[in-house]
């Protein structure tokens, strides 16, 4: 994807909320942005970063609700 630079002009009290959410959540504000806006371009049915990155990790011949089922039977 090709990228521009944008400067912007906001509210001082909106600039820095928006640093410390992104900041929180361990983002960048160009992120923060970029995400924001793909919501409103209806892209929100995208796969959350944090998500995506954990995904794979479980074998896909795992039956995972078999084995939640197994882990609440064991469990009590």
């Amino acid at each position: 994807m090709e990228t521009a630079k944008l400067t912007i002009r906001l509210p001082k009290a909106d600039i820095e909320f928006a640093k410390r959410y992104a900041r929180a959540h361990q983002i960048s504000l160009t992120e923060l942005v970029n995400r924001q806006l793909s919501r409103l371009r209806g892209h929100d049915s995208e796969i959350h970063p944090e998500v995506e990155s954990i995904s794979g990790l479980v074998p896909l011949h795992i039956d995972a609700e078999e084995e939640y089922h197994e882990y609440l039977l064991a469990k009590h």
